[in-house]
């Protein structure tokens, strides 16, 4: 059973994704992280300085700290992956300096960058993230079943304007053509508002589109997964929820306690996520170290030997450990680049299987994962997204 428990402490929020009690996902933030979270909006913006040399410009879109946007992110996306960029063209010539754009924030600022921002927008719901002003359907990776695939594309298209693009989740697997239906319906919808409001918006910078917050982020990427109860102690966020899905299945419970978290036993838990060493079963650990550009994860042998010959004990420790850190990722919401320094495994074929094991860990995983396999170095290298860009750290 799938629970989801958002705990009130003064002015700290944290919440937390339960499984039969085990932590899977939490996110802790304050009232000014909350405030600072941008990402998903649409905002009327205005160009700022051109930076020729990078193919850049600054964008202001009300902020203190100015948003910087990519040439790749003002010319026509053609491709979920791959855009088409003419390194002939000058950001100069397809933007001005005081020019009025649509944009969204893609990334949020930190304390050192500029929120990341585009003008390719994209509307995320329940079975389709909608994309105007694009033509193409990409379909989720954990979507494995080329039928499933073509029969869901195909749908999809048919039910798009021309001018529409999508993203296919993974819970259209499970979904019915009316419930995709009405969510493409409700998508579209939302996009003529935002574009209505565009066009009345007379002066820039202005905020045009609020994104949903990270518990209704959870609620649309879980609704075909069975989450079945909201608890809180919060009677702002029990009021919001009761009064949005009311005419949903969620069972949303408010409990007068002031620590949701020491009642369900979830303290130590989140306490553990502290920790740089992880132990696993078998007696080996792994050491996980952040740092600006990048994760680092050591996998070590620890107290475990082994019972068989030294590759057999190696493998038993990668993959308990390629579990593990599948697990600590999600719960520790670990974004961008990620580098895994396995215990040297000299036989090709377990080298292959643990790569496997890991993209088959990440099935379960909402953010979006890329596995790009051992480099010459033998270091496995990966990319995650994060599902909530400035909490966690």
């Amino acid at each position: 059973m799938l629970e989801l428990i958002v705990n009130k402490n003064e002015d700290l929020e944290t919440i937390v994704l339960v499984e039969n009690g085990k932590m899977l996902e939490h996110y802790i933030s304050t009232e000014n992280e909350r405030k600072r979270r941008l990402e998903g909006n649409i905002y009327i913006a205005q160009v700022g300085d051109i930076i020729n040399g990078m193919q850049a410009a600054f964008i202001d879109y009300g902020e203190k700290k100015k948003g910087f946007i990519h040439l790749k992110d003002v010319l026509p996306k053609v491709d979920e992956t791959k855009e088409k960029i003419d390194n002939t063209i000058n950001i100069s010539k397809v933007i001005k300096p005081n020019q009025k754009i649509m944009i969204q924030i893609k990334k949020d600022s930190d304390f050192t960058k500029g929120a990341r921002v585009s003008t390719h927008i994209s509307l995320p719901g329940k079975y389709i993230v909608l994309m105007p002003n694009t033509d193409f359907i990409t379909v989720s990776q954990k979507i494995s079943s080329t039928d499933i695939k073509k029969e869901l594309t195909k749908f999809i298209k048919t039910n798009l304007p021309e001018g529409f693009g999508a993203i296919i989740r993974t819970s259209c697997e499970k979904a019915s053509f009316d419930d995709m239906t009405n969510d493409i319906n409700a998508l579209l919808d939302r996009w003529e508002k935002i574009q209505t409001r565009y066009k009345q918006v007379k002066t820039a910078p202005k905020l045009i589109w609020e994104s949903e917050g990270i518990i209704e982020k959870i609620i649309t990427d879980l609704s075909s997964k069975d989450l079945e109860n909201i608890v809180t102690n919060d009677k702002e966020v029990y009021k919001k929820l009761s009064n949005n899905y009311n005419k949903s299945k969620l069972k949303i419970m408010y409990e007068d306690k002031p620590n949701l978290l020491e009642k369900y036993e979830l303290e130590k838990q989140i306490e553990k996520l502290q920790d740089r060493k992880v132990w696993l079963n078998c007696g080996g650990f792994i050491t996980i170290d952040k740092t600006e550009a990048l994760t680092a994860i050591d996998v070590n042998t620890g107290k475990f030997t082994g019972k068989k010959d030294l590759e057999s004990t190696i493998f038993k420790v990668n993959k308990e450990a390629t579990i593990e850190i599948a697990k600590q990722l999600r719960l520790r919401d670990i974004g961008g680049i990620i580098i895994i320094d396995y215990i040297d495994m000299a036989d090709k074929e377990n080298k292959k299987k643990i790569e496997e094991l890991l993209k088959e860990e990440f099935k379960s995983d909402r953010a979006k994962t890329q596995v790009e396999g051992f480099t010459k170095l033998n270091l496995m290298e990966l990319t995650r997204k994060h599902i909530c860009s400035h909490l966690n750290g």
